[in-house]
Formats: structure tokens, C-alpha cells, sequence
């Protein structure tokens, strides 16, 4: 069986996204050591799964770019998380996390949107979150990979769907914002397999179920 693995970028007090979503705050503190960190991280998938928000902001964004997690995000399957029994794909689409993203490299809108290639074959899950992890854990392969929005993170973390937690902290504070640990409804133990520090001041940590 394959394991869970939540890959999030999140504030010294905990948030993932300030009040209405930004991200500008996790841009400044990335270095050439989260970078790698974060490549390592996702090339180790094999399946990158997220909600209906990221995956029309990814879709958007990562066929078209020449950014070094391109291609792991291009090439290794994916399955999107949606309510919506009419899922659509729309690289038109725009959220304020993607807009911060275009903005802070300088990436300008595309006139026409990209070759879709594999984005397009893209699973669209739309039954019981639970049951459907179990189904695609019990699947052969490499592990599966959870991106955000913040929303489909916080559903995982209820249902104690994660096996691991890959975070990288970043040196800031928000004081307020989106979390994803508000809804546990009891402690759990966990056991820290891995830390590593970056020049910036950003912290990755990685953390199992405990044994």
C-alpha cells in the first residue's frame, strides 16, 4: 500500500495562506536549498493529487513553464478532488495564489494557453474522500503527493488520511490567516524523521505517524 504524503508550504504560527489566500510571504524566504528541498519532494510522487482551486491554478501555470518543477509537475500523473459533477478544465482560470506567483517571477498571462498534455488526463474524484484515498492507496506505485488549496488539505488532516507531513516553515509570522490543523479533533503523535535548515531561515520538517 502507498502512503499519504502532504507537501505544504506554512508560516512560523502556522498558516498556509494569509486571510484571503496570499502566498507573497512564502516567495521571500525561498533559496536555492528549499528549492531543491521541494523538487526532491515532488519527484518522489507518483501521483500528485489536490483540490479543484489548485488544480485549475497548476494547470494554468505549469505546461507553459521552464521553472525547475516543471517538469515533475508535467510529467508524473494526477487526479483532481472536486464537488463539481461538471468539472471542467479552465486555464483561464485565476486565484490570488497564482497571480502572486506570476507576479513575483515577472511570468506575464499568456495570450493563449498552453499545450495542456497530461494535465488533460487528469482523474476527476468526485465520491467520498475517504473512501477514494483508500482506493488509490491501495494502488501499486510510488507515493501520493498532496498539494492544497488549503480547504482539501484541511479535509485530509480531519480524516487522518496523511501518513507524512512535509512542511517547510517559513520566517514569518501572519497572525492570522487559512490553516489546515483546525478541525483535528484530537492530539496525535507524531514522529519527526527529518529536518533540514536553509539559508534564508525557512525550516523543512518531516513527520510520520507515530510508531
Amino acid at each position: 500500500m502507498r502512503r499519504l504524503v502532504m507537501k505544504m508550504s506554512i508560516s512560523a504560527d502556522g498558516f498556509v495562506g494569509g486571510s484571503n489566500g496570499e502566498i507573497d510571504w512564502l516567495f521571500r524566504s525561498a533559496d536555492e536549498g528549499t528549492t531543491g528541498w521541494v523538487v526532491d519532494t515532488v519527484w518522489r510522487a507518483g501521483l500528485h493529487i489536490m483540490g479543484s482551486r489548485t488544480f485549475q491554478d497548476m494547470v494554468a501555470y505549469w505546461p507553459g513553464s521552464t521553472e525547475v518543477f516543471a517538469q515533475p509537475m508535467n510529467e508524473i500523473p494526477k487526479a483532481v478532488f472536486t464537488r463539481q459533477k461538471d468539472f471542467r478544465i479552465d486555464p483561464a482560470h485565476s486565484t490570488t495564489a497564482l497571480r502572486e506567483a506570476r507576479d513575483f517571477r515577472g511570468i506575464k498571462q499568456p495570450d493563449t494557453p498552453p499545450e495542456l498534455g497530461n494535465w488533460r488526463e487528469a482523474e476527476i474524484v468526485t465520491g467520498d474522500l475517504a473512501s477514494e484515498i483508500a482506493r488509490l492507496k491501495s494502488q501499486p506505485g510510488k507515493d501520493i503527493l498532496a498539494h492544497g488549496g488549503a480547504g482539501f488539505m484541511r479535509s485530509l488532516v480531519a480524516l487522518d488520511l496523511v501518513d507524512e507531513y512535509r512542511l517547510l516553515v517559513h520566517p514569518v509570522v501572519l497572525g492570522r490567516g487559512l490553516g489546515i490543523f483546525s478541525d483535528i479533533a484530537a492530539p496525535r503523535p507524531l514522529e519527526l524523521v527529518e529536518t533540514a535548515v536553509f539559508k534564508s531561515g525557512a525550516v523543512a520538517t518531516v513527520y510520520r505517524r507515530a510508531s
